[in-house]
């Protein structure tokens, strides 16, 4: 999985691109939270229109990264997720804690 960050206006984007696994997700994880503890931003925004595939370990990842967020009084949203990556959040219940919006130039 490659991951890429950047910062719009005091909001962390994420961009995930690949599949997001228990494989690929241990350094994924230290580095959003080093980021979030260092820049505490107001909102984080996690593409994920270039996930082919996730697993319950992209569900830990997406809430576990929510948690912490809420903790320091931030928001996060998830933007353009595949289909089925979509189908995953909502089985899960994840679109009741985080706005997904689908949007191409948002």
């Amino acid at each position: 999985m490659k991951m890429k960050t950047y910062f719009s206006e005091g909001n962390l984007i994420v961009k995930l691109d690949g599949e997001i696994d228990h494989h690929s997700i241990k350094g994924v994880r230290e580095e959003l939270d080093d980021i979030i503890g260092a820049s505490r931003p107001k909102t984080m925004i996690l593409e994920l229109s270039g996930i082919d595939f996730m697993d319950s370990s992209g569900l830990g990842l997406v809430l576990g990264r929510y948690r912490k967020l809420s903790e320091t009084g931030s928001e996060m949203l998830i933007k353009n997720p595949t289909r089925e990556t979509e189908r995953i959040l909502k089985m899960a219940g994840v679109d009741k804690l985080i706005k997904i919006i689908n949007q191409k130039d948002a």
